[in-house]
């Protein structure tokens, strides 16, 4: 699994509007700029497209920083 900090690059690189260097892995990811529901979708179709993990609504509920979701995508690519 890759770090936390590449984990938020490669995220971050997925949101057209967001500069990158802006997002941390401590940062509030609903409290990026112009944050919507489709950065959610977003969110979902990255972790599965490159680290073919299935993230749930209750998944992103139960996170608020980029941290808590590369946490639950590290821990469910264990399983």
């Amino acid at each position: 699994m890759i770090s936390a900090e590449e984990f938020t690059d490669q995220l971050v690189a997925e949101f057209e509007e967001v500069e990158p260097g802006t997002v941390f892995p401590d940062t509030n990811y609903r409290e990026i700029k112009n944050w919507s529901s489709m950065y959610a979708l977003i969110i979902i179709a990255f972790v599965d497209a490159n680290f073919d993990v299935q993230l749930n609504a209750d998944d992103l509920k139960n996170t608020q920083t980029v941290r808590d979701l590369y946490n639950i995508v590290a821990e469910k690519a264990k399983a």
